[in-house]
């Protein structure tokens, strides 16, 4: 059974938008439970990007799974639980939503300019800075028919990006550990 006041956050968009350093400083300061979705990846999917292709819907598919399943368990039990995930399609962030009726998103919103500056400075990450022009041209943006989305701009201070995810969550009324 579910915990209605459990509730887990997707922090999303393309690489480079600075997902895992709001998702681990928010996580830090709500004392949430913070897993980084890269991890679960296939060692197939780590392979073809780290040699510069592109994961299609196929490569995407078991990690998708994975990440849904790993929603489920944390907001069985957190009061408060992060995911990084890329989450660049629709029908993707509808594979996470699936029997998570607890998740939502958080749309770390950016322009191309500012997070190639952003991967340019970048190191021991195994995504290709050229592969970003991929994820953009893949991103669906979430739409008015997505209510869970917020979105948040990049375009600013990290420390501004985290107060901003914070005072969101905060804003939802959830309960921190």
């Amino acid at each position: 059974m579910t915990n209605n006041q459990n509730r887990i956050y997707v922090i999303m968009g393309v690489s480079g938008s600075g997902k895992s350093a709001v998702a681990s400083a928010v996580a830090q300061q709500l004392s949430a439970n913070f897993l980084d979705g890269d991890f679960l990846h296939p060692r197939s999917n780590i392979q073809k990007m780290a040699s510069g292709e592109p994961l299609n819907d196929q490569d995407r598919a078991p990690w998708l799974a994975a990440l849904n399943d790993a929603a489920f368990a944390m907001q069985r039990t957190n009061a408060v639980s992060i995911i990084v995930c890329s989450a660049l399609k629709k029908h993707y962030r509808d594979r996470l939503r699936a029997g998570n009726s607890n998740l939502s998103f958080i749309y770390l919103h950016g322009d191309l300019t500012v997070i190639e500056a952003r991967l340019a400075a970048r190191k021991g990450h195994f995504f290709k800075p050229q592969m970003l022009i991929t994820q953009f041209a893949t991103l669906e943006q979430p739409g008015n028919d997505e209510n869970d989305v917020k979105s948040i701009d990049i375009d600013q201070p990290l420390d501004a990006v985290i107060a901003d995810t914070v005072r969101y969550i905060q804003d939802c009324n959830v309960r921190t550990v």
